[in-house]
């Protein structure tokens, strides 16, 4: 059955590299200098790296130092614990992949509550739900063996507190569902377990007559187990660190310009190259690479890159975001993200705006691709919040 499935499994493996923010490259090498130069470091479950938030969206998907919001959950759960509301809820919704097809899309539902009787605690959840749409089936003789709906799905909840009046943690929990959803085959829906650590810190100072703010956040995400569809094999999961800093400036009592600068790298050990000159050495190192576990493969994930430390530098993204807000109801932000050629070549600007009131808030965001070939061009993504607070206040 498994010749018969063979154009499926093709196709749903490309469809999930486009969906990878990974963008796969071939692994090949330099033939004048035997360098390395494309070798993506890839995972499974690649839907738990798209951004859900159109405000984050709107700022090249910058969020680990930025203000709390609702959609702190994804970014930075640790800031949850310095929002004065007392609950808020949030729904965003991104079409994905918009140019190649156009029933894959991400929904993500959010929502927060302040705990404890000094106010420093919040609890958190969310429930993001990602569908490839649907697949055509067909076995060797191009027979159609029906139409598959692969989709991902992850639940999560999380706990942050104010340890000090400036700082901040948080610990998230999270299962994680993948299905490809094929007709039949020896294939099956993968699961895993996961955990996220965050921190948040923030510094007020004087500038003249302005009260400027620095914060900085960092979000270790998805540190667990490696997921398997069946049989022997496993994969990683995208483990992710984030680190971030930003300073927020109020120019007046209405008018405020923020600027964050965020940095990540997948804590996933970098896969080796194919060396046709010694294939048993590559076999071997093939072998371990997959029988790294999930935790030994964070601290490999440093040092394992072929082409060493210019490499692992290489597997660092970087992120620009900007955000003007007058009176904290209007917003217009822009921001710009980096990803080296070798490594995925996701570069891209994007711009967004918000309308904030006391009740609700609604947000949208619009990726514009710097490189050419980018199947994210254009991408659209929308978020809708409620703050239960301002709802409170309004039927009082």
């Amino acid at each position: 059955m498994r010749k018969q499935l063979l154009y499926c499994k093709i196709f749903c493996l490309v469809l999930v590299g486009l969906l990878s923010l990974n963008n796969l490259t071939a692994q090949e090498k330099d033939v004048a200098t035997d360098v390395p130069r494309y070798n993506t470091v890839y995972t499974s479950v690649p839907s738990l790296q798209i951004s859900p938030s159109a405000r984050a969206g709107g700022m090249a998907d910058v969020g680990a130092s930025t203000t709390p919001d609702v959609f702190s959950q994804y970014y930075n759960p640790s800031k949850y614990a310095f929002l004065s509301s007392k609950a808020g809820v949030s729904f965003s919704y991104t079409p994905w992949l918009a140019k190649l097809v156009r029933d894959i899309k991400l929904m993500e539902l959010v929502g927060y509550y302040k705990i404890g009787r000094a106010d420093n605690q919040a609890i958190s959840a969310s429930l993001r739900y990602f569908s490839m749409g649907g697949v055509e089936q067909f076995d060797e003789m191009s027979r159609s063996l029906g139409e598959a709906h692969p989709n991902e799905f992850a639940f999560d909840m999380g706990y942050s507190i104010m340890l000090t009046p400036d700082y901040s943690m948080g610990v998230t929990l999270r299962y994680i569902r993948s299905d490809q959803n094929l007709v039949s085959g020896d294939t099956q829906a993968g699961n895993a377990f996961a955990a996220d650590i965050s921190g948040y810190l923030t510094k007020f100072f004087m500038v003249g007559q302005n009260e400027p703010m620095w914060s900085f956040g960092f979000n270790i995400k998805n540190i667990g187990t490696k997921i398997s569809y069946g049989g022997n094999a496993s994969s990683f999961i995208p483990t992710q660190l984030r680190l971030a800093t930003g300073l927020l400036y109020p120019f007046d009592d209405y008018n405020a310009l923020s600027f964050n600068v965020e940095v990540d790298k997948l804590l996933v050990p970098t896969p080796p190259l194919p060396n046709p000159k010694d294939p048993e050495k590559y076999q071997k190192q093939r072998e371990a690479y997959e029988k790294t576990s999930s935790i030994a493969g964070i601290f490999k994930s440093f040092a394992d890159a072929p082409g060493g430390f210019k490499e692992e530098m290489q597997e660092v993204n970087l992120g620009l975001g900007l955000e003007y807000s007058y009176n904290n109801r209007f917003f217009v932000r822009a921001g710009y993200h980096y990803q080296s050629p070798y490594k995925g070549n996701l570069q891209f600007f994007t711009l967004g705006a918000g309308f904030k009131m006391s009740v609700f808030s609604i947000d949208a965001s619009y990726l514009i691709s710097s490189v050419a070939s980018n199947p994210l061009d254009q991408t659209l993504r929308f978020t809708l919040a409620f703050d239960f607070d301002g709802i409170r206040s309004l039927l009082r």
